[in-house]
C-alpha cells in the first residue's frame, strides 16, 4: 500500500497540482466504525496526510457523526437495560445458567463497544483536522442549502453537505476534483453531477470506486 501511494504522489508531482477530494459525513463512519470501505478511506486519508492531494471537509461532517454516536449509544444501554431486567429473572433457574453467560459477554460487548467507537472517532477526527481543509458553516452556505431541499430534494443534513462543497468549488475554481460520497440515492442525481462537472468535479458515489479513479486518473 505504501509503495502504491509514492507511486501516485510522485505522478502528481509530475503534473504540477494537487487534486481536491471532497468528502462528506460517510467518510468519517466508515473509518470510525471499521467499515466495508474503511480500507480505501484509509489510504486516501494516508495520501491527504503525505501532502499530495487536497482533503476537503465540510464542518457539519464532523458534528453529525457526534449525533449518531450519542443515538446509537442510548439505544445499547437501553437494549443493555432492558436484557439485565430479564437475565436477572432468567438467572434463578439452573437449566439457563450456562447459557445466561453468553448473553451477559453480548452485553459486555454492547458496552465495550460505545466506548471502543468513541475512542476512534477521537482519533479519527483529530487526524482530519490536522490533514484536511474544513468548509465553515457559514451564514451563505445556509442560505443555500435552504433553497437546494426544493431543487434537488435532499435532506437537510445532504443538503448542508451539498451546499458547503458547491460553496468551497466555486470559491476555488480546482483544475481537478472530486466528490466522494456513500449517498448515491440522494447525490448521484444528473442535475447534482451536472452541477459538480461545471467545477471539474466528478461525483462518485463510492469511496473504494473513488481511490480507484484517483489512481487511474493521476497515473493518465
Amino acid at each position: 500500500m505504501v509503495a502504491t501511494i509514492r507511486i501516485v504522489c510522485c505522478i502528481i508531482r509530475r503534473k504540477g497540482g494537487r487534486v481536491n477530494i471532497y468528502v462528506e459525513t460517510n467518510f468519517v463512519l466508515e473509518l470510525t466504525f471499521e467499515q466495508e470501505q474503511c480500507a480505501s478511506c484509509e489510504q486516501i486519508l494516508q495520501l491527504c496526510q503525505a501532502g499530495q492531494a487536497k482533503l476537503i471537509i465540510p464542518a457539519y461532517s464532523l458534528a453529525e457523526p457526534h449525533e449518531k454516536l450519542g443515538r446509537q449509544a442510548r439505544r445499547r444501554r437501553e437494549l443493555q437495560k432492558l436484557l439485565n431486567n430479564e437475565l436477572q429473572q432468567l438467572s434463578g433457574t439452573a437449566s439457563y445458567a450456562s447459557r445466561i453467560k453468553s448473553i451477559q459477554d453480548t452485553v459486555s460487548l454492547m458496552v465495550q463497544s460505545n466506548e471502543e467507537e468513541q475512542h476512534r472517532f477521537g482519533q479519527c477526527r483529530e487526524r482530519l483536522i490536522k490533514t484536511g481543509e474544513i468548509v465553515a458553516l457559514t451564514a451563505e452556505i445556509l442560505s443555500q442549502a435552504a433553497s437546494g431541499q426544493t431543487t434537488y430534494d435532499l435532506t437537510p443534513q445532504d443538503d448542508l453537505v451539498y451546499a458547503s462543497v458547491l460553496e468551497h468549488l466555486r470559491r476555488y475554481q480546482p483544475q481537478q476534483a472530486c466528490f466522494l460520497n456513500r449517498n448515491s440515492k440522494d447525490f448521484d442525481s444528473p442535475d447534482i453531477v451536472n452541477k459538480l462537472n461545471q467545477f471539474n468535479c466528478r461525483m462518485i458515489p463510492r469511496f473504494d470506486h473513488g481511490y480507484n479513479f484517483l489512481q487511474s486518473q493521476l497515473s493518465s
